[in-house]
């Protein structure tokens, strides 16, 4: 099994979701995250004055899956989420050793 955990911008999750609902991805976890990587935040003027924002808002997706189709998951988020400036994100694939799900007692593949 494979964790795939998904940084994006907020406003391509709709997309996300519904292009990962259509290959069949019955789960996943969504939350809102701020962090900063190679942009290092940006600055904005509020009622005339200027000032840095450091952390940028972003949506972390974290889904779970079969080895077989984690990396069809990486190739939906990776086209949904591009729009081809800074910030779009990054996706990590983690692997994950095993899984319960806590009402039943299955594990594996069939707790996800």
């Amino acid at each position: 099994m494979k964790k795939i955990e998904a940084i994006i911008k907020p406003f391509k999750l709709d997309e996300v979701k519904e292009a990962l609902n259509e290959i069949g991805v019955q789960g996943m976890t969504i939350t809102e995250v701020k962090g900063y990587g190679r942009q290092k935040g940006h600055k904005e003027i509020y009622r005339g004055a200027e000032y840095v924002v450091d952390f940028t808002p972003k949506m972390k997706i974290e889904i779970v899956s079969d080895d077989a189709l984690a990396s069809k998951i990486v190739e939906v988020i990776q086209e949904a989420a591009n729009t081809g400036k800074l910030g779009d994100g990054k996706i990590f694939i983690i692997p994950i050793e095993d899984a319960i799900r806590i009402r039943t007692g299955e594990t594996g593949v069939d707790a996800v």
